[in-house]
């Protein structure tokens, strides 16, 4: 039987033990940590709320199967309200529906929304006119935003969503990483980036179909059922941390904090990225030097419960974004109880605010309740809130997002080709390499075992 050693418990990790599993492997899981890594649930005024993603996305195929094959399928729903706001120039604006990945395609309810001054919209309009020349190379987000929509378009529109999910700076962020619909809509041959991105939209077979989806009871769910179907195919989990990896003739030598070791044929590292590099230096140093220089920003998410009455307007959206230009501490604030309705306490409305991103983490060093204090001042006024909160709690994720670059796919292409050069039966898999969201990262970790696989019984 083959002995497989996946260190590393958050999704990738798991997805990568669930198939050795069933392909026959003999799996050990090894992380000191809770399994799941980010993705979390735990009490809160009286029921359960995510410390991080709240959903998965829902028109890519991962996510779906995997809750499909663990029983989940029946228990998933999606946000019951879509629509979400920007403050911008002032005050609460629209974010327009018709847009991919911020970029508009209808120009007319982009002028509607406000977001941007007349100027600014002026400067999108010019796309429709302006050639379109892909570029020779992986470029920035904002480069080309700027380049083709104009700064307000990038600012107050692209940034606030992308870097949002990214917790990052879009002037930084790789296109091709990052946005890959963006990158194909720049290469597909339409005349203006507004254009191509109307075709990327109109190709979608149901644009009412869900975009999210999650489990009725959390994230924390589907965490729990995957940990437990692990369990059930007789996978072990040791609670230690693995110090040190040592090539013993064909197999591996996994050395553990507390001094015991374990052998294995194959190895899936499912680690952010320095720690990774820490295990892989011994074995292959330009890999490692490549991971350790993988940047990562820090967040935290503090969720409110509070008197609905205690908001003066109307919470008719999923929430709203706030532009890095606004100069605030919230980047974001999720209206959670009218995002998913079910989830709400005893004559509360929950609120999940985040706080941090790349470049801007400077409230971050503020104690727990500062932080709370100074999101509900911004609150007060990005959305009339008022009072104490009923109950509050901040979670910290310390260099928990990934940051991709310009050139970062050709980066991680020269890590996994000198691994497999120099140590074919170690992968390494997770967020800090193709993709941070749930999907991607049950997708690095079923990829993780088959190459490892494959190496075994080449």
């Amino acid at each position: 039987m083959t002995d497989l050693v996946v260190v590393g418990g958050g999704f990738a990790g798991l997805v990568a033990a669930r198939d050795a599993a069933i392909a026959g492997a003999s799996v050990t899981v090894v992380d000191p940590d809770q399994l799941g890594g980010k993705v979390r649930s735990s009490a809160f005024d009286g029921g359960e709320l995510d410390e991080a993603a709240d959903a998965f996305l829902a028109r890519v195929p991962e996510g779906v199967d995997l809750c499909r094959a663990l029983g989940l399928e029946g228990d998933l729903v999606s946000p019951t309200e879509r629509r979400a706001h920007v403050w911008s120039r002032g005050r609460l604006r629209r974010l327009p529906e018709a847009q991919l990945l911020g970029v508009p395609t209808d120009l007319d309810e982009l002028a509607d929304s406000e977001i941007l001054s007349p100027e600014g919209t002026r400067r999108v309009e010019g796309d429709l006119t302006t050639p379109l020349t892909a570029p020779a190379g992986d470029t920035s987000i904002g480069g080309v935003v700027r380049d083709r929509l104009g700064d307000e378009a990038l600012e107050r529109l692209v940034d606030p969503l992308v870097g949002g999910i990214n917790a990052g700076d879009t002037d930084q962020l790789s296109l091709a990483a990052t946005v890959p619909q963006l990158d194909a809509a720049l290469r597909s041959g339409r005349s203006s980036l507004i254009e191509a991105c109307r075709a990327q939209r109109a190709s979608v077979a149901d644009t009412s179909a869900p975009v999210f989806f999650a489990p009725r009871a959390g994230m924390g769910a589907l965490v729990a059922a995957l940990v437990g179907d692990l369990e059930a195919r007789g996978v072990t989990v040791e609670r230690d941390r693995v110090v040190g990896l040592e090539a013993d003739g064909v197999r591996w030598r996994v050395a553990l904090d507390g001094g015991a070791t374990r052998t294995a044929d194959g190895l899936v590292l499912a680690l952010p990225a320095r720690p990774a590099a820490d295990l892989v230096r011994p074995h292959a140093a330009r890999a490692a030097t490549l991971l350790a220089a993988i940047p990562y920003a820090s967040v935290a998410m503090v969720s409110l419960a509070v008197r609905r009455e205690a908001v003066d307007r109307a919470l008719d959206a999923s929430g709203f974004l706030v532009p890095r230009v606004e100069g605030r501490t919230v980047t974001a604030c999720s209206w959670t109880s009218a995002k998913w309705p079910h989830l709400a306490g005893d004559g509360t409305f929950w609120l999940r605010a985040s706080v941090g991103r790349d470049g801007d983490e400077a409230a971050l060093a503020l104690p727990d309740d500062g932080l709370v204090a100074a999101v509900l001042a911004d609150l007060a006024d990005l959305m009339e809130l008022h009072g104490p909160p009923v109950d509050a709690r901040v979670t910290r994720w310390h260099r928990s997002f990934p940051q991709y670059r310009p050139g970062h796919l050709d980066r991680v292409a020269a890590i996994d080709a000198e691994l497999a050069a120099a140590t074919p039966t170690l992968v390494v898999a997770g967020a800090a390499l193709r993709g941070l969201g749930v999907p991607a990262c049950i997708r690095q970790g079923a990829d993780a075992t088959r190459r490892v696989l494959a190496a075994l019984h080449a």
